[in-house]
């Protein structure tokens, strides 16, 4: 592992993703096997002048055995002091914000009971939501950064001794990092182009936009009441910002739940509680999810869309090109933060308060009068295709040119 990337690698994530404050505190979940990341992490958050770095590692392996082994109600009896052990931080002197580290198995819990599997993660969802809503409202800063896992880089580039340095090649090439170069200067005019896009469509004050492609796509999505696109980059109500997703390509704002109509196919697999689900299609009629199918996974995503009523309608609607360097990598990287920002995707649950104009000072029931989505669940599906083409219709009935060809036409 060449060390002048790993550690451009970390001080990005922290200095530019996170960015946490003077006095802060940052909170680092990371899988045990990312312990040398995590230590760099820490290392760069104390020359920033955080107040604490608290760690919270996770066992996926041991995960699956606690999943298989152990009994549901246990396994659903998520103990307080869990949301407690994030809250008490956010509330301290300073305040807190969270770097998640993921590395994934992407088929970590295959052959287990999908049921047992869903109603486990519910569970953990509704006993965390005072936290979720803290970083759905970006009352916090927070990020996700990708290292790579043995079973994740088998998964990608199978039979190759060397697929962990292929991956982490793979993982420094989408996020920009290479030798010699400046990271964050790289990041910044991507984040410039990225809130060039997203202020263009908010000018053009959209009703609705339509996605179609040859694959069977034919969409119509309306957008909720005072919808505003956001993109790259986030501000906290303290005038922090951080950057959600690293790597991030999207443009994303909010659907109105109950005015999207018509049939749109998945173009890449899904990991759903360390499952695949794959070849899918679903069907709307306004809002609602009435008709679906999958080839692989179809029982799975049954589950995911009836975990609530929320579950069969859409949160966000997200436009990436087909020219974003995950796309053009080549890979699929069954991991939902990289893929999701190779294509179009669409997301299954919960909306994000601040993609309408003043929604994070709402309440749920204002925001769902604004027609934003409330679910347990946010699942983002992938659905661009190379020679997708978006439209738009504007307040005053005007159609727009959105995407040519799977780019941005504009």
């Amino acid at each position: 592992m060449d060390q002048e990337l790993l550690r451009q690698y970390a001080a990005f994530a922290v200095r530019v993703g996170v960015n946490p404050q003077h006095g802060q505190t940052l909170i680092i979940s990371a899988p045990i096997e990312g312990a040398d990341f995590v230590r760099l992490c820490a290392q760069e958050a104390y020359d920033v002048g955080v107040r604490e770095v608290v760690v919270k590692y996770d066992d996926e392996k041991l995960n699956r055995i606690r999943m298989e082994r152990t009994e549901l109600n246990v396994l659903t009896d998520v103990k307080p002091y869990i949301l407690r052990s994030y809250l008490d931080y956010a509330d301290s002197e300073g305040g807190a914000c969270i770097l998640n580290v993921i590395a994934s198995d992407p088929e970590i819990y295959k052959g287990l009971d999908a049921e047992k599997i869903n109603r486990v993660s519910a569970a953990r969802r509704e006993a965390l939501k005072q936290w979720r809503e803290k970083t759905l409202k970006d009352e916090v800063q927070w990020s996700i950064v990708a290292i790579p896992s043995a079973a994740w880089a088998a998964k990608i580039f199978p039979g190759q001794p060397d697929a962990e340095e292929k991956l982490w090649q793979a993982i420094f090439d989408v996020c920009r990092v290479k030798k010699g170069a400046d990271v964050v200067a790289a990041w910044k005019e991507h984040v410039t182009k990225t809130i060039a896009r997203k202020d263009r469509l908010n000018a053009l004050q959209l009703e609705s936009i339509r996605l179609q492609s040859n694959n069977g796509t034919d969409l119509t999505v309306g957008l909720a009441e005072g919808h505003v696109w956001e993109g790259a980059q986030s501000t906290t109500p303290n005038g922090y910002t951080f950057i959600a997703n690293i790597p991030t390509e999207e443009v994303f704002t909010a659907p109105h739940r109950e005015k999207v109509n018509g049939v749109v196919y998945g173009t890449k697999p899904y990991v759903y509680n360390g499952n695949l689900i794959e070849n899918f299609w679903v069907r709307f009629e306004n809002g609602l999810i009435v008709e679906h199918h999958a080839e692989k996974g179809e029982e799975l995503l049954t589950k995911l869309l009836d975990t609530d009523p929320g579950a069969r309608r859409i949160g966000e609607i997200a436009l990436v090109p087909a020219s974003s360097p995950i796309n053009q990598s080549g890979l699929l990287f069954y991991n939902t933060l990289f893929d999701e920002n190779a294509a179009c995707h669409i997301a299954f649950g919960q909306g994000y308060p601040g993609t309408v104009q003043g929604g994070n000072n709402m309440t749920q029931e204002e925001l769902l009068r604004c027609g934003v989505n409330e679910s347990l669940v946010h699942e983002d599906v992938m659905v661009g295709a190379p020679d997708m083409t978006i439209t738009g219709i504007t307040k005053n009935g005007e159609t727009v040119r959105i995407f040519e060809n799977g780019e941005w036409a504009f």
